[in-house]
């Protein structure tokens, strides 16, 4: 099997990734600020270096999932400007950096798969998530703007969006809240709608997701953005 490379493998979706593609046989380097290959993807530095050592070290990475990710939440009014730089740092940027040196090396090849993790709030708006949103939303345009551009090379771009998934993140955000039973339900106060099939994901299905668009069986699908969310974002 292949190269896969998962940054924000350490936890959370990005866990779940590294598992299934490593159950599926591909060689995974996951990396992350404490994974096995230690990097920051707001360092473009760091990215650099991550991504020649992981070449040098296994060979040609055939697969990049962006997965890394983090959220601060507020009103859009009161946000600050450091809570911004740090979610594009990281959700935007992070992504750009990160698929611009893979893809260099995936062009030349004729081959690979690019997958970005986004979030379902990218596509919707959400109250009190707008610097979130709007970080999840440019990385999701850029990948797939990334994808026709590549597309001519055999490189395929997607984006998954996961809505509500119990990860780590996700628990950060329920203090005072009623926990998961409220994000299934909604609240109209805040114009969301709830999760129609009445669960939270499971880290594992926005991985099935994942693993499925850098598959062979995908082979002819590219610049797509895959809604994982119980159908809590009517589209």
């Amino acid at each position: 099997m292949s190269i896969a490379v998962v940054t924000g493998a350490a936890s959370g979706i990005g866990a779940a990734v590294a598992e299934a593609l490593a159950a599926e046989g591909h060689t995974v380097a996951g990396i992350d600020l404490d994974g096995p290959y230690a990097a920051d993807v707001a360092d473009p530095l760091a990215v650099t270096g991550v991504i020649a050592s992981i070449e040098d070290g296994l060979g040609p990475v055939e697969i990049l999932v962006n997965a890394a990710g983090i959220c601060r939440t507020g009103p859009a009014v009161d946000l600050a400007d450091a809570d911004w730089d740090a979610l594009f740092a990281v959700n935007a940027t992070g992504v750009m950096r990160v698929s611009r040196e893979v893809a260099r090396r995936m062009a030349p090849r004729g081959r690979g798969t690019i997958v970005t993790v986004a979030s379902n709030a990218g596509g919707i708006p959400r109250a009190h998530m707008a610097a979130y949103a709007a970080s999840k939303a440019a990385a999701a345009h850029f990948t797939r703007c990334l994808g026709l551009e590549l597309a001519p090379r055999g490189v395929r771009c997607n984006v998954v969006s996961p809505g509500s998934t119990d990860t780590p993140m996700q628990r950060a955000l329920w203090a005072g809240t009623g926990g998961a039973a409220a994000v299934i339900a909604g609240d109209p106060a805040l114009f969301k709608t709830g999760i129609p099939l009445g669960r939270l994901a499971e880290p594992a299905d926005v991985a099935a997701a994942v693993v499925f668009l850098a598959s062979p069986a995908a082979r002819h699908i590219t610049m797509q953005d895959l809604y994982v969310d119980g159908g809590a974002t009517p589209r």
